[in-house]
């Protein structure tokens, strides 16, 4: 399977769902849906994660086909900030190594929300 609206539909076809329904599960028109299966657009960062949460699948499996392991078998190293990341980003398309840093940069923010609204309790316990 090679495009992200393939991994989806084996996904919704694997639950014993319609399209249709998986749509309304997940708040997703029927048109945006269509549009990911012809290449036009893709699903927002925000909605792959939605998704890989309703099915219980990590992100790396639903953007790049791949399991964790086989990512790790093939290493590049990359530094963002202040930490190091292992990928292989050889075979990704500029779209996907955007997607990719789309993702930290929310990461990140989410982890400064939850620090700044935990020290206004007065304490921070995320990790």
């Amino acid at each position: 399977m090679h495009s992200i609206y393939e991994r989806i539909e084996q996904l919704i076809l694997k639950r014993g769902m319609t399209k249709k329904a998986f749509c309304e599960e997940l708040k997703i028109s029927t048109g945006n849906l269509g549009d990911w299966k012809r290449g036009k657009s893709t699903p927002s960062t925000a909605k792959l994660i939605e998704i890989a949460s309703f099915f219980q699948v990590s992100l790396d499996w639903i953007i790049l086909g791949r399991t964790r392991e086989e990512i790790k078998e093939q290493r590049a190293l990359y530094k963002t900030g202040n930490c190091e990341l292992d990928w292989d980003v050889d075979d990704l398309t500029a779209e996907e190594q955007a997607f990719i840093k789309e993702y930290i940069e929310f990461t990140r923010y989410r982890k400064r929300k939850h620090t700044d609204e935990n020290s206004n309790q007065g304490s921070s316990n995320y990790k």
